[in-house]
Formats: structure tokens, C-alpha cells, sequence
């Protein structure tokens, strides 16, 4: 079967793991691109865009702890 292109906000819920709410607040601000389609405006991600944005969160979070540990180091020698 082939991958789907397109996934709902449920689909993109369940893969990160967070609610339908954390998810929808993603996508409303902009930090995860979406569209709407459909008469009832219901929003799809493409998967590769969802891949992006985890790899985009891997790297935010390493140079989050990165600067972290550069922080405690600085503050140690003080």
C-alpha cells in the first residue's frame, strides 16, 4: 500500500503523540504547514512537511540543550 500523501490533524496527533488541540495549535500558528481543503475547511499535512518538521525539533532541541549545558558550564567556573 502505497504511503498516504496528505494526513489529517488526527493522523499527525497520534504520530507526535499530543492532542488534537496541540496539534491544531501547530498548524494555526503556522509552526507546522497545513492546508485546508474540502467545504468544511478541514486541514491535511503532507507528510513529508510533518517529517521536516520533526527533524526541525531534533535540532531545535539539541542546540536547546547545547546552549544549555554551555550555560551550566559558564555558571559553574563563576
Amino acid at each position: 500500500m502505497a504511503e498516504k500523501r496528505f494526513l489529517t490533524l488526527a493522523d499527525v496527533g497520534e504520530v507526535l503523540n499530543i492532542s488534537s488541540s496541540q496539534t491544531y495549535a501547530l498548524v494555526r500558528s503556522g509552526e507546522l504547514p497545513a492546508i485546508q481543503v474540502g467545504g468544511r475547511g478541514q486541514w491535511r499535512v503532507e507528510a513529508h512537511k510533518l517529517e521536516e518538521y520533526i527533524s526541525g525539533a531534533y535540532e531545535r532541541t539539541a542546540a536547546s540543550i547545547k546552549e544549555s549545558a554551555a550555560q551550566a558550564s559558564d555558571d559553574n567556573r563563576s
